[in-house]
This record gives C-alpha cells, sequence and structure tokens, in this order.
C-alpha cells in the first residue's frame, strides 16, 4: 500500500467526556430486552434503552480493547496471511498515527483510504481515530474521475491505497509510516486524545446514489460507537467470543461499524476472508478460521448458497450471522439458517445516514419473527410511518419509514439542500422506504417508494412479488420493477435466476403463480438471467435492469 498527499486542512473540535472515561474502565454488561409490550394503534415507537448513551470517542476504544482483549486475535486477513492481537493493533495503530502526524497531517484533516479489504485498512480506520484524523471511506472500484471528485468534495490532505493504485510522484509506503514519527509525536497523540469531542466527525461515506453524483454523509464519534453498542448489546456479542467472517467491503458501512467498529467494542475477531467479495473465499474461511459469524447482503448469501450447494465446505462452526444492505427474502433467510447451520441469523436494517443500523432482531425472536421482520427499533431510536402528506399512518398500513435519534448523521458535507431533503428541522430522517410497523413495533420493509408499481391504479409491492417467487423450487434469485405501459400505467417485470440446467420457463412460471398471488401481481414480463447488475456493496440495481428490459423488449 502507498501513500499519497493532497493538500488543505480543516480544524476539528475534541472532547472527551467523565462519562465515557468512567465507561472504558469497567466490562462490558448484559443487555436487558427492551420492547414495548403495548399493542400500538399508530405507526410509531420509541426505544428508551435501558442504558445512557456513550460520550466516548474512538481512540479510547483502541486502548479499552487492549487492556480487556489483549491477547485475542483482533484481525485476521486471510488472503494477506496476516493476523494481529488487540495489543499489537494498538501499537502498529499509533505507530501509523504518529507516522501521518509526521507527514504533516494535523488534528481535523480529512484522511482518503482508496484500498480493498485488507490488515491495512482495519489499521488505518483505528490510526486515523488515535490522530483525530476524520477517515473518508472510499469505494474502491471509483474510477480515477470519481475519485477526483471525491478528493475535491471533501478536501482530502492525504490518501491511503492499495499499491496497484498507486501513482510515481509525491507517495510513500506505507510500512515507512512504522518510525516515522518521533516522541514529539506521540505527545501530540496524548494531546489529541483529550481534545476529541465524541460530537466530532469521525467518518466520511459516500453514498452509492442511483443517480447523480455520490452525496458525503459525517458521521460523528458518538453515532458509530453507539450504533455498534447497541447493535452489539441487542446481537449478544458481549456474552460470548464470536470470529466474525467479514466479505462486506469495510468502505460502506455494514463492514465499516458491523466489523471494525464492533470488535473494538466487544472483542470479536474479523475475518477478513479476501480482497474483494468471493464466496468461495468466504466459505473456505469459515472452514478454515472456524468462524462463529458470518455478515452479509442477500445477493451475497444467494451466491454463498450456490456455492455451499456445489462444493460443501465444514460450517459447523457457525452459528451466528447478520444479512442486511437490502430486503431480505423470507426464503432466503430461512434458507441460510437451514443450509449454512446459521440458526441464530439476524435480519438487521438501516442505511450510512443512521450509522447505519435502526431495526435489528433479537437473538430470542423466532425464526420465523427473524426471516419474515426487520425487528425492533435500536434503543434510544424513534421511528414512525407516514402518508405522503407526512401524517402518521395506522399500524398495518404502508409508508415511508422515518427515523429519528442519535444515529441520524450530521449531514452530508457541502450539500445544504441535499441534507434539507434528507432530513427536516424536526430532525426526523426520510428512509424513502416503504414499511409497515406491526403492532408489537416490530417493521417490515417492502420495497423502495420510488420502486413500488403501480398497475392500473393497483399498488404493487415488488419485495412481496418477490418473496412468492422464491417459494418456486427452481428459483434462486428474484428481482421484480415496474416498466412502463400506455393502457396500465406501468406493467410488472421480473429477472430470475434459475437453477442450473433447470426447464422452467415464463409460461409455466405464470401458471405456477395463479392462485398464489393476486392476477394484476403476477408479472408479464419474465427475464431468465444468470447475472445481476449491483453494486460493489452488493445492492442490486433494479434502475439499470429497468432500463436494459425496457431496451430488449422495445418498451417506451
Amino acid at each position: 500500500m502507498s501513500l499519497s498527499t493532497v493538500m488543505r486542512p480543516w480544524l476539528l473540535r475534541k472532547l472527551f467526556t467523565d462519562l465515557g472515561q468512567k465507561w472504558l474502565s469497567s466490562p462490558l454488561k448484559s443487555f436487558k430486552r427492551q420492547r414495548s409490550s403495548e399493542t400500538l394503534t399508530w405507526s410509531y415507537v420509541s426505544n428508551p434503552g435501558t442504558r445512557p448513551l456513550l460520550g466516548i470517542h474512538m481512540g479510547n476504544m483502541v486502548d479499552r480493547a487492549e487492556d480487556m482483549f489483549g491477547d485475542r486475535e483482533a484481525i485476521v486477513s486471510v488472503q494477506q496471511g496476516k493476523r494481529a492481537t488487540f495489543s499489537q493493533v494498538k501499537q502498529e495503530s499509533e505507530e501509523i498515527a504518529s507516522g501521518l502526524l509526521a507527514l504533516g497531517l494535523e488534528r481535523g484533516d480529512r484522511l482518503g483510504i482508496w484500498a480493498p479489504n485488507t490488515y491495512e485498512w482495519y489499521l488505518t480506520k483505528l490510526a486515523a481515530a488515535k490522530a483525530g484524523l476524520v477517515l473518508v471511506n472510499i469505494n474502491p472500484a471509483y474510477r480515477p474521475s470519481e475519485l477526483e471528485y471525491c478528493l475535491n468534495k471533501v478536501s482530502i490532505k492525504a490518501i491511503i491505497c492499495h499499491e496497484k493504485f498507486r501513482t510515481s510522484d509525491g507517495t510513500y509506503k506505507f510500512g515507512d509510516l512504522y518510525g516515522a514519527g518521533d516522541s514529539c509525536h506521540k505527545t501530540m497523540l496524548a494531546d489529541i486524545a483529550t481534545r476529541v469531542k465524541f460530537d466530532d466527525p469521525f467518518n466520511i461515506q459516500f453514498t452509492s446514489g442511483t443517480t447523480g453524483l455520490p452525496k458525503a454523509a459525517v458521521l460523528t464519534h458518538h453515532m458509530v460507537i453507539n450504533n455498534a453498542y447497541s447493535t452489539g448489546r441487542r446481537a449478544e456479542y458481549d456474552k460470548s467470543h464470536l470470529r466474525i467472517c467479514v466479505p462486506v467491503p469495510l468502505f460502506h458501512s455494514f463492514g465499516c461499524v458491523g466489523g471494525v467498529v464492533i470488535g473494538v467494542l466487544f472483542g470479536t475477531t474479523c475475518v477478513l476472508p479476501s480482497e474483494a467479495f468471493d464466496p468461495e473465499a468466504c466459505l473456505q474461511a469459515i472452514q478454515d478460521e472456524r468462524a462463529s459469524s458470518c455478515y452479509g447482503t442477500p445477493t451475497m448469501f444467494v451466491d454463498i448458497l450456490n456455492v455451499q450447494r456445489r462444493k460443501p465446505r465444514d460450517v459447523s462452526s457457525l452459528s451466528a450471522g447478520v444479512m442486511a444492505g437490502a430486503p431480505c427474502p423470507q426464503e432466503l433467510v430461512m434458507a441460510v439458517m437451514n443450509e449454512l447451520n446459521m440458526t441464530d441469523v439476524l435480519v438487521a436494517y438501516g442505511m450510512t445516514e443512521t450509522s447505519p443500523v435502526s431495526f435489528m432482531c433479537f437473538p430470542s425472536d423466532s425464526p420465523q419473527v427473524r426471516s419474515s421482520t426487520i425487528g425492533y427499533p435500536g434503543e434510544h431510536i424513534e421511528v414512525k410511518v407516514v402518508d405522503a402528506e407526512g401524517q402518521v399512518v395506522r399500524i398495518g398500513e404502508a409508508g415511508e419509514l422515518c427515523v429519528r435519534g442519535y444515529c441520524n448523521f450530521q449531514g452530508y458535507w457541502g450539500d445544504p439542500e441535499k441534507t434539507q431533503e434528507t432530513i427536516g428541522g424536526d430532525r426526523w430522517l426520510k428512509t424513502g422506504d416503504l414499511a409497515i410497523l406491526q403492532p408489537d413495533g416490530y417493521g417490515k420493509i417492502i420495497g423502495r417508494i420510488k420502486d413500488m408499481i403501480i398497475r392500473g391504479g393497483e399498488n404493487i409491492y415488488p419485495a412481496e412479488v418477490e418473496n412468492c417467487l422464491l417459494r418456486h423450487p427452481s428459483i434462486i434469485e428474484a428481482q421484480v420493477f415496474g416498466v412502463p405501459d400506455d393502457r396500465m400505467g406501468e406493467e410488472v417485470a421480473v429477472w430470475i435466476r434459475k437453477a442450473d440446467d433447470d426447464e422452467l420457463n415464463a409460461t409455466t412460471l405464470k401458471r405456477w403463480c395463479k392462485g398464489k398471488m393476486a392476477h394484476y401481481k403476477v408479472p408479464r414480463y419474465i427475464m431468465f438471467k444468470e447475472e445481476f447488475p449491483k453494486t460493489v456493496t452488493g445492492k442490486i440495481q433494479k434502475f439499470v435492469m429497468r432500463d436494459i428490459t425496457v431496451k430488449e423488449l422495445n418498451l417506451k
């Protein structure tokens, strides 16, 4: 890996509170489940939580991790053959942090990281916190023009990148950071640790929008730490040592918070199977490293299951995991439970702008609940479902999901208008997702507002049709979307990935659908595809599918 510099600083404010100091000196306590027993009438839930929020910053969490989990493995990068304990991670992250200060970076500067999942990525995250820098996560798939946009958007002063991205001028080897700092820089680190404020920006993540340029979401120490803490306690990470296989990208909030930050908080071991997602490498890492948990988006788990069915690995060490990042079909969740031994897998819901998790299941929930809902709102979080006029709807009615709480991002860097479109003065954040709240407060996502299909005046939610189609034994994956139609306004189209050499066709599938869904929900256009367009984080790009379908079928 190498580091090249781009100029322009920005200063941050720093603080460390007595609450954080007191909490750092005590071990994690067990989590008492907090759920309302009230049967709701309106689609609003407030979860007050059982413990106060933490007023601490990430640099101190690295120190605490060494104190509590010193000799335990913190990180294993399988492809690189590297592994380190929490004690080694603290030592190395401080060496890197000192080296960054020696290069001229100052507290509050934005430090970019443009790299795949590696040992160095993990260390850089923690080193940035130690040095009081704001880490800017950049998608390694970005092309030069996209990278240039990111560099300029948030005035990145330095960037750490993969060796293959390196240019010849103004760069340093990653290893040169070790030993570059002297006693003066180590004194600066100690001073920074006392001056960082928990409400200071800690991380900037670029959203993977489907249109326009990516937006730079600003997250603070407070948001990220408390979200990781709440999520980890919900998943009962404080009760046992987990080795978590993390094939999701670290530049995305799922891997960054769920892999790195949760690991430091709870002493979980972060196992990186490969630089980019590879289902075979993932299964091999689970077998060889005896992983007890695995993260993934729905599409990742589809691919993992496919490989496991063809070439089984020993997954007996698995028992838990988290599925998130996109709507999770019930049939897929059940298959993961049954075929990957992940009987305690939990479904979570969130977005970059909510740090990221706002809903999650409990381990004590039944398989039926964990496979059919997104769980219950997180601690210290409010949620509501509203209609097009912003009025709260009754329980069981569909509307836009809104979230309010500590988890809501500070805003999009340099984009006040975009920020106001997402989060208003009342601090309610509009997710853009269509959801339903049940009487017990559990939620269900039924699709994106923009993806809802209106056929002849009837509202059709793609997730509902997809879940039905996935019950067909020959269907591996189904993605439903709307296409234009002169008479009905929109018609239902679907892309299907079926089992190898299966004889399923459009005619037999439509016949199978009769009686299983309303006639107007049965897809008019059925297309069988081997690959689906998706982002690097595994999110399906339905707008690309729609454009391709319109072109291939000559629709207007």
